[in-house]
C-alpha cells in the first residue's frame, strides 16, 4: 500500500493556530482538544496519483486534510470502478474505523496539498477519550450519506457534462485553484462511463469556454458560468454540508 511522504519540515507554520484550523473538522473541536489530537498527528504531503488505500487491505491510518483532495473510488467486478466520495479540508478520510470497519474501494490522491496523519489505533483511543470528537464525526457521517444519496440521483438522472461540471466544481472548492488534475481513467470513473463519454462531456465545456483540457489538466476558465451549466446537486451538496455542520 502506498503512503504519504512525510514531510512536516516543508509545511511552514505548521504549529500556529492558523493552519490547525484548516480542517474544519478540528476546528470545531475545543481547543483543549484540538491540540491534543494535533500533537499525536503527523503532518504529510499528498502527492498526486499516491495511493492511500487499497482495496481488501487493512486501513493504517486516518487522514484530516489541510489542503488538496483525494477521491474514493468503489471497484465494480474488479475491472471497473466509479467515484463515491470526494474528501478535502472539510472532511476526513478513515472515518469508516468509526465504525468498526474497513474502507472499501481504492484512495488516491488527486489534488496535491497536506495533511495531518494519524494511526488507526490511535484514532480510536481518541474516540474513546472524547465525546466532542464523536459528536462531530458522527455529523460528518450523516453528511456523507446524505451527500451519497445526492450522488446517486445525480449519477441517475442528470447529464454528463452537468455532472462533470458539479465535479470540477467540487474538486475547485477542495483545491483552492482552478487548475486541476483530470486524467480520462479518473474522469471515467467520476461519471461512470466509458471515456469516450468523458471526451464529449470535456469537449462540450471546452466549447463553450467554460474549460481548458489538455492531457490530464483542466483549467476553469469562468467559474461563474461552470456554475450556471451544472445540475442543481452541486448547491444541494453545498447546503447539506452547511446546514448539518454549521
Amino acid at each position: 500500500m502506498g503512503t504519504a511522504r512525510l514531510r512536516a519540515r516543508e509545511i511552514p507554520g505548521l504549529t500556529s493556530p492558523a493552519i490547525r484550523r484548516e480542517n474544519l473538522l478540528l476546528s470545531k473541536l475545543p481547543t483543549s482538544e484540538r491540540l491534543r489530537l494535533i500533537a499525536r498527528c503527523e503532518p504529510v504531503e499528498l502527492v498526486v496519483d499516491e495511493l492511500l488505500c487499497e482495496p481488501r487491505k487493512p486501513m493504517h491510518h486516518v487522514y484530516f486534510l489541510l489542503s488538496g483532495f483525494i477521491s474514493q473510488v468503489v471497484t465494480l467486478g474488479g475491472r471497473s470502478g466509479i467515484e463515491v466520495r470526494v474528501v478535502g479540508a472539510e472532511g476526513m478520510f478513515g472515518i469508516s474505523l468509526m465504525l468498526g470497519v474497513d474502507v472499501p474501494g481504492r484512495v488516491r490522491v488527486h489534488g496535491a496539498g497536506f495533511a495531518l496523519r494519524l494511526e488507526a489505533a490511535q484514532f480510536l483511543r481518541e474516540l474513546k477519550r472524547s465525546p466532542a470528537l464523536n459528536q462531530i464525526l458522527n455529523r460528518y457521517l450523516l453528511v456523507i450519506a446524505s451527500q451519497l444519496m445526492q450522488t446517486a440521483a445525480c449519477n441517475r438522472f442528470h447529464r454528463l457534462p452537468a455532472r462533470l461540471a458539479r465535479w470540477l466544481l467540487m474538486a475547485r472548492d477542495r483545491a483552492n485553484s482552478d487548475d486541476l488534475y483530470l486524467t480520462h481513467e479518473l474522469a471515467s470513473y467520476i461519471l461512470g462511463v466509458r471515456r469516450e463519454g468523458v471526451t464529449e462531456a470535456a469537449r462540450l465545456l471546452q466549447a463553450r469556454k467554460l474549460i481548458r483540457y489538455s492531457r490530464g489538466h483542466v483549467t476553469i476558465i469562468n467559474p461563474r458560468a461552470l456554475e450556471a451549466a451544472t445540475c442543481k446537486c452541486y448547491a444541494a451538496m453545498k447546503q447539506i454540508h452547511a446546514k448539518i455542520m454549521g
